[in-house]
């Protein structure tokens, strides 16, 4: 069987397109809510914290609060991508359209994870006009922003398609991720944490992609850059794993 891009274009258009229709949620909120971060974090705590691991804590918060919206808009983005055909019940068309399961991730994925790069380099874009950056290591920082975006991607679909429910879409990343961000590092070095604390936080996944990110910013992490990129491959193979496995066996999808 060829590879059906005018199908997985078609798909990919129309994701994108729907950010278009929805601007101001897609792209403007997460925006303003950065700004707001940046004077509440680096006004009120950063004038008594000047700076963390040798980085300005206002410089130091910028790849935390990227991270931060790129795993709740991935999520987001290719968790209801997925649900509303189903929500709709034309997921069944879909299903029956000449695309491969593959095609069908890689357009819904693709486009959530388009989506949500391109928010975080205009968050990036907006904390430069709070604080001085400096990105050591560019490549590796695009690599890990595609990466975790897909991977985020990948996750959000694989909650979408589990969900029965627009509550339900909206449980795991609320009481999950967005809490083990707040306590994976985004805006504090698990360093400063009392030992026990510290041994306890390096079992959040979370910490060592946020680490690996603000390595590729300022040379330093939490963790070693090797283990954060393993622990990210990681949980990119364990979703597609998943992924793959919804798509053998049809879980939500065809009853």
């Amino acid at each position: 069987m060829t590879f059906n891009g005018h199908g997985v274009w078609a798909i990919y258009r129309f994701e994108m397109a729907r950010a278009l229709r929805t601007l101001w949620q897609s792209i403007v909120t997460p925006v303003i809510t950065t700004a707001l971060y940046f004077v509440v974090f680096g006004g009120a705590i950063g004038s008594r914290m000047e700076e963390v691991g040798g980085v300005p804590y206002g410089a130091f918060i910028v790849p935390g609060l990227i991270m931060l919206s790129l795993f709740t808009q991935s999520i987001f983005n290719a968790s209801f991508g997925i649900y509303f055909p189903k929500f709709t019940g034309t997921i069944y068309e879909i299903l029956s359209a000449p695309v491969s399961p593959l095609e069908i991730v890689i357009a819904y994925v693709g486009a959530a994870a388009t989506k949500s790069a391109v928010l975080g380099l205009i968050i990036l874009a907006t904390a430069a006009l709070f604080v001085p950056l400096q990105i050591l290591h560019p490549f590796w920082m695009l690599a890990f922003l595609i990466l975790i975006s897909t991977t985020f991607s990948l996750f959000g679909f694989i909650i979408g398609v589990w969900s029965q429910s627009f509550e339900q879409l909206q449980m795991i990343p609320m009481l999950i991720v967005t809490p083990l961000t707040f306590l994976g590092g985004a805006f504090y070095s698990i360093d400063m944490l009392p030992e026990a604390w510290r041994t306890v936080t390096l079992f959040n996944p979370v910490v060592y992609l946020i680490s690996g990110f603000r390595w590729a910013f300022y040379g330093v992490g939490d963790v070693s850059v090797g283990l954060s990129l393993t622990a990210t491959l990681g949980f990119f193979f364990a979703c597609l794993a998943v992924v793959g496995w919804i798509f053998k066996t049809g879980y939500r999808l065809k009853n």
